[in-house]
């Protein structure tokens, strides 16, 4: 595993132990926090437990923290921010391959043609 691997998966494993920390401090269990937020148990373990590998997607991520900070009584910007720190930015995606927009009309036009074709011959056949 590379170092900036390591430090980040370090970083949401602290981020992770804070989360639980807070929760603790409330005297929250995770349950009322899944039957407020309407989130999954294993959701909101996840989210504890730092472990990446457990974590939903990063595009929901956000948006389970605003929920778990509004009913854990926490700042949500500053927990979304804590989680953005620890789980570094977001993996480069290669972006996507230009749809081949002339393969539809090539199936087509040669449709066309074969279809054309047969009507052609079968006028001459008479």
């Amino acid at each position: 595993m590379a170092a900036a691997e390591t430090s980040t998966s370090d970083a949401l494993l602290a981020f992770g132990r804070w989360l639980t920390q807070e929760r603790e401090l409330r005297d929250l269990e995770r349950e009322d926090l899944a039957a407020a937020t309407r989130l999954g148990l294993g959701v909101i373990e996840a989210l504890e437990s730092g472990d990446e590998a457990r974590m939903p997607p990063r595009a929901y991520v956000v948006g389970y923290l605003r929920s778990y900070a509004g009913a854990a009584g926490l700042d949500a910007d500053e927990l979304v921010l804590r989680w953005q720190e620890a789980a570094g930015p977001e993996p480069e995606v290669p972006p996507r391959r230009r749809a081949r927009r002339w393969l539809p009309l090539l199936v087509a036009a040669l449709v066309v043609g074969v279809v054309g074709a047969m009507l052609l011959s079968a006028l001459w056949a008479r």
